[in-house]
């Protein structure tokens, strides 16, 4: 029992010892692990900027992906007056004009269209002309009008409706033509019907539609800028898509010079439409001189055809207008539309 005792005594001292070196390297390992964890997740101040700076590059370029539609925003729209108005223009006609001349001063215009770059046109116009070897004409009405438009801020497009053949001429069918084969580049709002020979003196005769048709032919040099009669609907006249639908277009049976104009004017007036003008002393137009086709004789049946045509007008016009393209040119100062129309009934 004596024997026992000192033994005891020195083992537990022993165990005592061990468990308190056990305890003092589990707990110098405990620190060493934290302070190894806490060195492992420590980034560079630098390293952190860099990757907040990567991180926000990379949200911008979402948010651009995301959303171009600030790339894609159409300008304001034009101003309801534009700021390019000359007003009344002195208008020369050289002889010695050519048409590289009229292309090289007219950059803006692409295939016979233009728009403006700064603003949103408040209108869509598709300007039709009908045409059979008036080549000179044509070169100085796209010499003055071509300006003329763009001074306007118009979105607009330049068709020129060239009939084939040597049948007598078909202004009025030649011009439903031009309707409907403009209407396949693009819905035009507005479109404006307009004679080769007459060039528009002042800008500030508006070439966009109405509420209601508007002719815009009050007076021209050689009538002394006064309307050439009361009912007078032809030269140049603006009507909306809707509204050249809605009266079925021009008649298609006037062959020759006179009447198609004020048949026109009766299929409004016979809708319910009022024809309107802009004031006498801005609608003034030049009308160059040149001496009447002989494919264009006087048509001495107008007066008969404008006779029926309340009975008629439903039946003639867009709704029987057949034709056939032989070809579209698209070249830089307009569209040209060259086609067969077919001849007068005998």
């Amino acid at each position: 029992m004596g024997f026992h005792s000192p033994v005891c005594r020195v083992l537990r001292r022993v165990k005592c010892f061990v468990l308190l070196l056990l305890s003092l390297s589990l707990l110098a390992w405990i620190t060493t692990f934290s302070g190894e964890t806490l060195k492992s997740v420590q980034v560079p101040t630098d390293t952190t900027q860099a990757l907040v700076k990567k991180d926000s590059l990379k949200d911008e370029l979402i948010t651009w992906t995301e959303a171009p539609d600030h790339l894609n925003t159409p300008p304001p729209k034009c101003s309801q007056e534009s700021p390019l108005l000359k007003g009344a223009v002195n208008l020369t006609f050289e002889s010695s004009m050519k048409l590289k001349d009229v292309e090289s001063e007219n950059k803006g215009v692409t295939e016979g269209q233009y728009k403006p770059s700064d603003c949103t046109a408040r209108q869509s116009v598709a300007i039709l002309i009908p045409h059979r070897n008036r080549e000179r004409h044509l070169l100085y009405l796209l010499c003055h009008l071509h300006p003329f438009l763009q001074r306007q801020q118009l979105h607009y497009a330049v068709y020129v409706i060239q009939q084939a053949g040597d049948a007598t001429f078909n202004r009025a069918k030649l011009l439903n033509v031009g309707y409907l084969e403009a209407l396949k580049d693009f819905s035009w709002e507005c479109f404006i019907f307009h004679d080769v020979d007459l060039v528009p003196e002042n800008d500030h005769n508006l070439y966009i539609c109405d509420k209601q048709p508007k002719h815009l032919v009050v007076g021209r040099n050689v009538t002394g800028y006064k309307l050439r009669y009361k009912g007078y609907f032809g030269g140049v006249t603006a009507m909306t898509k809707d509204q050249f639908h809605q009266v079925n277009g021009f008649s298609n049976t006037y062959w020759g010079w006179g009447g198609e104009d004020d048949d026109l004017r009766i299929r409004a007036e016979l809708n319910k439409m009022k024809i309107v003008r802009p004031p006498a002393d801005i609608a003034r137009y030049t009308m160059v001189f040149h001496k009447r086709d002989s494919g264009n004789k006087l048509n001495k049946d107008r007066m008969h055809l404008l006779g029926r045509t309340q009975q008629v007008w439903r039946k003639d016009g867009l709704s029987s207008c057949s034709y056939k393209t032989v070809s579209v040119e698209r070249l830089p100062l307009y569209v040209n539309i060259t086609v067969d129309i077919g001849k007068p009934l005998s």
